[in-house]
């Protein structure tokens, strides 16, 4: 077995310096389309660098807060204009590590320099409102003032997108951040610190730590410098997010899994769902919070949605996402990997029938990715273990019902509420789908992945603390209201 060896190394980012972890020790990133080629080391870092970001994002908050919005608006300029020189490499590097396909990169990286943008322009929106005093000689009136440090922990599965809308709104509304991003997407976090180094983010603002969520991110969430956690991740790490904060009494903000419904009515455009429920289910190999997971499909229509789905995903290339005809990469890593099959056999064993896929590729050069094909299962119930807990791979589960009801009691019958998408052509499906259905993100005739930056993102029940992210919507978090009165 031959691996590469000329990897560069990533430090971590603390008050404008390029620092090694105290512990002196490395963590490979390797390329999950291929485990010999290793993209790069990142550090594998300590409390005592968390303590040392946090300490260098405390003394550097006064600072920052005392710009005016839009003084920090345009740096969140010139970091988009940044980025957007450095395009390419940013996208690159996020398939070499990630495993996502190079349209899908270069599509999150397009986005990341938007959010930077949208809220770069928040800097001179306003911060509160004058309110009418009982007494007629007095000022009274709000303003919104940042929460201090905020600790940011993020996913590997958007590695651009995902900092981004966490760091721009946090660094627009006066917060200096330190952020931890999965270990497995470091080094594109990375990439992106670079380019606010270059756009000149005064020191302190914005630092980098990388390493073990169970070191790393632990320490951020126990910190008592850090004001605000915003984590997007899994639901048992982020209980112990919520946990931390509530013992010290710090704001916390929660995203977390899916398992989200397409409901495909009998009148529905048969074309346009297919293509909705691969596009939302497989894309990114189903590594999406909002994919797609249970196809729940009206009776009258079942047979010819089934026979063009699996026509359609027969047809899904497999492969390195660097590679032009490649339609779906591979899992992020071997555990992941492991996770989608062990789901697979599972739901086998309990009785659904395997109709497409559930295996890994057999094509020699695959060999060495983590690879899992598209996999589409049917007969599934509604108390099966692929019908209710998330799966975060290429697996689609078919559910067969006779009437609408049905099929939103289907839907709002597991414990998550993140996304969910309903097509038909009739509007009395449409209002009682968009009033019943149990999720943050509704959408009709559109897949069930796929949030626009400037309006509100979150989930219900197990899928969010209740608190939103993205667009205005981004406020809430990352400011405290302050009631002023003011009397001559």
């Amino acid at each position: 077995m031959t691996v590469q060896t000329t990897a560069v190394t990533y430090q971590n980012f603390i008050n404008n310096q390029w620092v090694n972890s105290t512990s002196e020790d490395l963590i490979s990133s390797l390329n999950p389309a291929n485990r010999n080629e290793i993209v790069g080391y990142i550090q594998n870092s300590t409390e005592e660098d968390v303590d040392r970001a946090v300490e260098a994002a405390k003394k550097a908050k006064k600072g920052w807060r005392k710009l005016s919005g839009a003084e920090r608006g345009n740096y969140l300029y010139k970091i988009a204009s940044v980025m957007e020189e450095r395009h390419k490499e940013i996208a690159e590097t996020l398939t070499k590590e990630m495993g996502k396909t190079l349209l899908e990169a270069k599509g999150e990286t397009s986005r990341g320099i938007a959010i930077l943008r949208y809220f770069a322009g928040e800097g001179m929106r306003d911060t509160g409102d004058v309110i009418p005093a009982s007494d007629s000689k007095a000022l009274m009136y709000t303003n919104r003032v940042p929460l201090g440090v905020a600790g940011i922990i993020t996913p590997w599965n958007f590695p651009v997108a995902i900092p981004i809308w966490k760091m721009a709104p946090a660094l627009i509304y006066g917060n200096t951040v330190v952020i931890k991003p999965a270990q497995e997407a470091a080094i594109t976090a990375a990439k992106i610190i670079e380019c606010m180094e270059e756009a000149g983010v005064p020191e302190g603002v914005v630092n980098l730590v990388t390493g073990r969520g169970s070191i790393v991110g632990q320490r951020i969430i126990e910190h008592t410098g850090v004001n605000g956690l915003t984590f997007t991740g899994s639901n048992k790490v982020g209980k112990s997010v919520a946990e931390g904060a509530v013992a010290r009494g710090a704001k916390f903000q929660l995203e977390m899994g899916g398992k989200n419904p397409i409901i495909v009515a009998d009148d529905a455009d048969l074309e346009q769902a297919v293509e909705a429920t691969i596009s939302g289910g497989l894309r990114s190999t189903g590594q999406k919070c909002t994919a797609t997971s249970r196809v729940i499909v009206q009776e009258g229509i079942y047979e010819q949605f089934r026979e063009r789905l699996l026509e359609r995903t027969r047809e899904i290339t497999v492969g390195d996402g660097m590679k032009d005809h490649v339609w779906m990469g591979p899992c992020v890593n071997e555990n992941q990997l492991n996770t989608v099959l062990s789901y697979i056999e599972t739901g086998k064993e309990e009785g659904a029938t395997l109709s497409l896929g559930g295996e890994r590729p057999r094509d020699p050069e695959l060999e060495n990715g983590f690879y899992v094909e598209p996999t589409i299962f049917e007969d599934v119930n509604q108390d099966m273990t692929i019908a209710q807990e998330e799966i975060f791979g290429p697996v689609l589960a078919l559910m067969k019902v006779d009437t609408i009801e049905k099929a939103l009691e289907m839907a709002n019958d597991v414990t998550f509420g993140l996304s969910a998408s309903i097509f038909t052509k009739n509007i009395d499906n449409m209002f009682e789908f968009i009033d019943e259905v149990e999720a943050g993100l509704v959408r009709v005739n559109f897949e069930t992945a796929g949030v626009e930056l400037q309006a509100p993102f979150g989930g219900m029940k197990d899928s969010s603390s209740g608190s939103r992210e993205q667009g205005t919507a981004a406020k809430e978090f990352f400011t405290s209201i302050k009631t002023v009165y003011v009397k001559p």
